[in-house]
């Protein structure tokens, strides 16, 4: 069994390597991409051994981000190098046993290659190769900043990172060049009235869940009244109801601003009615509705404050604090952005680009790129790139396997050679000959006994920990386990059946 095509073009793509797939839904909206887990995801997959593989490696890009596709190259490989050994006799068991002794050897390989790094540098680095293998060189670069500032920032001592904290914004506006980290929030929506200011320096910022509008008994009810004053009455007391709260904002608002620029910024999950907006722009509040539950959590981490559900003990340490806040149209849609927070723990990446399928493929490679910082910095070490650790297993086995008695011995050396298959490929998306690539890097480590990348551009051996390209060291391990095991099942099953509701019922 062989790779799928699409996974052996595209596999370990490169800065300067590696095609682009189209892929056309039924309903013929277009995808462009090189991300394995995407193109395992969307693609229509009928063979069963090829759909089991394909969930694999899926499931890889769940647990650790990132390595779809190296995963679906090595299971492939696997299978075909001990394919060789099994036409000659070698039983699948014994082949499994070889591959599981091989993994044992080649964590052991992993654990003596990772080296402990966890400073800045080192972190761009790793984002750098991740973000490189999905989008162009000038916009991996670019994303790679806006990745680890996102990251350092909402990192907190002693508590685990939560990604959920880095909002993603997509405004379909100039080019992918022009995507940028917000260190503050960006939302979907605006103020919903004419008359309040579009743009607000040294805010105050209050965050609310509490209805500012007529709101419908839970239980079925009615007026009664004999006159129609009496029936005023009643109508000013239910407006009495939402002008209190309105006039408890107001006042806040004088407390703390009195005759200042300052502005004053109401976000509120629930609504608010025409004539409690109009009451407060008459007062210069902003006042945006209906904000997304997702958004009141960030708004507190960026700009400090509390998020009050009611304003019965409504104070000024509740609120919190931005140095701007200002509306941007584009087309029929409205953003509004909070930025020059103090010290914000939550932070937005606003992707820019000129049609839909670009910023798609942007969202996905920043959604890898997070989690390989993450990684990185659980891990606190990390692993050479650019194939040295492949080229390392495998001289490494190759002496093993001398140490091993019996037949399991040839699956040793079909897991060494199965390891080559990405070096192979680093060269071949990058125009190089694989053959020649191979054997130069394979003399060199030989030589130097360090670890040995190949240099994309030249074609030359180089030292990946040097040059500061660096892979995540968890990506690997859940890759040598996961691989072998999958390897190893598919291996031993000689027959494949289709099941279901048998036809020979009664």
């Amino acid at each position: 069994w062989t790779p799928p095509t699409c996974c052996r073009s595209s596999g370990i793509n490169a800065e300067y390597g590696g095609t682009m797939k189209m892929l056309v839904s039924g309903a013929g909206d277009i995808k462009i991409t090189k991300d394995g887990n995407v193109l395992l995801h969307e693609m229509q997959i009928q063979h069963p051994t090829a759909s089991l593989i394909a969930r694999v490696a899926t499931a890889q890009d769940d647990i650790t981000g990132d390595g779809t596709t190296s995963n679906v190259l090595i299971i492939g490989e696997l299978l075909k190098q001990a394919k060789v050994y099994i036409s000659d006799g070698l039983h699948p068991r014994v082949a499994a046993e070889g591959f599981d002794l091989a993994k044992k050897k080649a964590l052991e390989v992993l654990d003596a290659m990772s080296i402990k790094k966890n400073s800045r540098d080192d972190l761009i680095n790793i984002a750098r190769t991740s973000l490189r293998t999905k989008v162009k060189g000038a916009v991996a670069d670019l994303l790679t900043e806006c990745i680890v500032d996102a990251v350092l920032a909402i990192k907190k001592e002693g508590e685990p990172l939560d990604l959920h904290m880095v909002e993603m914004m997509s405004m379909e506006h100039k080019t992918e060049m022009d995507t940028k980290l917000i260190k503050g929030l960006v939302m979907d929506h605006g103020a919903r009235h004419p008359d309040m200011p579009k743009k607000v320096t040294d805010a105050f910022i209050l965050t609310c869940n509490v209805s500012l509008e007529y709101e419908k008994s839970e239980v079925n009810s009615s007026f009664f009244y004999k006159s129609a004053e009496e029936r005023e009455k009643l109508v000013k007391a239910e407006r009495a109801f939402c002008d209190e709260k309105v006039q408890q904002i107001i006042d806040l608002k004088r407390q703390v601003c009195g005759d200042s620029d300052k502005g004053f910024v109401v976000i509120n999950q629930k609504g608010v009615d025409p004539n409690s907006l109009d009451a407060l722009a008459r007062e210069g509040i902003v006042a945006l509705r209906r904000a997304k539950r997702r958004n009141m959590e960030r708004i507190v981490l960026a700009c400090g404050g509390t998020a009050m559900n009611s304003f019965d003990d409504l104070k000024p340490e509740h609120l919190g604090h931005a140095g701007l806040f200002y509306e941007h149209v584009l087309g029929d849609d409205k953003f509004t952005f909070i930025e020059e927070c103090d010290n914000p723990q939550s932070v937005t990446i606003l992707i820019k680009g000129p049609n839909k399928h670009t910023i798609t493929q942007i969202k996905d490679a920043a959604r890898d790129g997070l989690r390989a910082v993450k990684n990185a910095m659980e891990d606190e070490r990390v692993v050479p790139g650019a194939g040295a650790f492949e080229i390392a297993v495998y001289q490494a086995l190759q002496q093993y396997k001398n140490e091993v008695r019996g037949k399991a011995r040839l699956g040793v050396e079909a897991f060494a050679e199965a390891m080559l298959i990405i070096p192979k490929c680093l060269a071949q998306n990058s125009g190089h000959d694989a053959q020649d690539c191979l054997v130069t890097l394979l003399q060199e480590y030989s030589g130097v006994e360090r670890p040995v990348g190949l240099d994309l551009t030249s074609g030359e051996a180089m030292y990946p920990a040097e040059a500061g390209i660096l892979d995540n060291y968890c990506v690997k391990k859940q890759l040598l386990n996961s691989c072998t095991v999958i390897s190893s099942n598919l291996l031993i099953v000689d027959e494949v059946m289709r099941a279901g509701m048998s036809s020979l019922k009664g």
